[in-house]
C-alpha cells in the first residue's frame, strides 16, 4: 500500500489553543511507520494543480485562499478556520495527495492508498472554506477520478464524527458521485439528516450522542455499506476522521480502535467485489 504525506502539513498551525494542530498528522505518520515499517511505501504528496482545484471549487474561493495566505501571523477566515503562513501550501499538498492516491489506486501498480495530510477538508463547499477546512480534498480527488480517469461512478464514504456538509453540497446534484456518511447528531455543522438525499446519491446515517460500537456497526452493516454496494462504484474514497473515538473531547460517540478496523476491512472487502 502507498502512503502519502508532506512535511509542510506540519506547517499549518492555527495556534496552540486550536484543536486542529500539527500533532494530529504527526501521530498518524508515526503510528503507521511503527505498525507497518517497510511494508508501507511512502511518497511525498505533490501540489494540486489549479485545474484539479477548479473541478471542485469556484475560482473565487481558490483566489480568496491565495490572497488570504499570510506572510506571518494568523489570518482568520471565520471563527474556527484560520490560516498560518504554511496553511495554503499544506492544503495544496493535501489535495494533491488525494489526486496522486487516485492515480495510484487506478494504476497498474496499486490498489489502495492512504493520505496522512492536513488541514482537513470535508466542511469546505465549492465557494466557502469553513470548519477548520480550506480546500475539500476528497471532492478534488473524486472530480479528478471522473475527469482524468473517465470513471462513471465514485463513492465517498465518511465516518468522521461530524457530517461532511461541504462534500455533500458539492455533489448533491451529481449522480456520478455517491456520498455516504455516519455522524453524531446533534453536532456541528447541524446538517446530515436522513431526508437530505440529493438526487438519490446522498445517504446520511445519524448517531445520537452516547452511541457506541453496536450502533455504529449496525448502521454501516444494515444501511450504509449496502448503499455503497448497490451503487457499484469504480472507486471508493474515504474521509477517515477518527474523532468518533470515545477519547475525543469535542464529541460524544464511544467508538474504539476495533471499530475503525472493522469498518475499514468491510470497505476493503466491498472494494474487492
Amino acid at each position: 500500500m502507498l502512503a502519502l504525506t508532506h512535511p509542510v502539513c506540519l506547517a499549518h498551525d492555527p495556534g496552540p489553543a486550536h484543536p486542529e494542530h500539527p500533532d494530529r498528522v504527526r501521530a498518524v505518520v508515526d503510528a503507521l511507520r511503527d505498525a507497518f515499517g517497510e511494508r508501507l511505501s511512502w511518497a511525498e504528496a505533490p501540489r494540486a494543480t489549479r485545474e484539479q482545484l477548479l473541478r471542485a471549487h469556484t475560482r473565487r474561493l481558490v483566489g480568496e485562499l491565495e490572497r488570504a495566505s499570510p506572510a506571518s501571523g494568523i489570518h482568520r477566515l471565520d471563527a474556527d478556520t484560520l490560516m498560518s503562513p504554511g496553511s495554503l501550501e499544506a492544503s495544496l499538498r493535501a489535495s494533491g495527495a488525494v489526486c496522486a492516491a487516485v492515480d495510484w489506486a487506478l494504476g497498474a501498480a496499486g490498489r489502495r492508498a492512504f493520505c496522512a495530510v492536513r488541514p482537513p477538508g470535508h466542511h469546505s463547499n465549492a465557494d466557502q472554506a469553513s470548519g477548520f477546512c480550506l480546500h475539500n480534498q476528497i471532492a478534488v480527488g473524486a472530480r479528478h477520478a471522473l475527469a482524468a480517469h473517465g470513471l462513471a461512478r465514485v463513492a465517498i464514504v465518511d465516518f468522521d464524527v461530524h457530517h461532511g456538509n461541504g462534500t455533500q453540497s458539492i455533489f448533491d446534484r451529481d449522480p456520478a458521485v455517491l456520498f455516504v456518511s455516519s455522524h453524531q447528531s446533534p453536532l456541528y455543522p447541524g446538517s446530515g439528516r436522513p431526508d437530505e438525499i440529493g438526487v438519490g446519491n446522498i445517504v446520511n446515517g445519524e448517531l445520537p450522542p452516547g452511541s457506541g460500537s453496536e450502533a455504529f456497526r449496525a448502521l454501516w452493516r444494515e444501511c450504509l455499506l449496502p448503499a455503497v454496494d448497490a451503487f457499484r462504484p469504480e472507486l471508493i474514497l474515504v474521509s477517515a476522521g477518527f474523532d468518533a473515538h470515545r477519547l475525543d473531547p469535542l464529541a460524544d460517540l464511544n467508538l474504539g480502535a476495533p471499530d475503525y478496523v472493522w469498518v475499514t476491512r468491510e470497505l476493503v472487502a466491498l472494494s474487492e467485489r
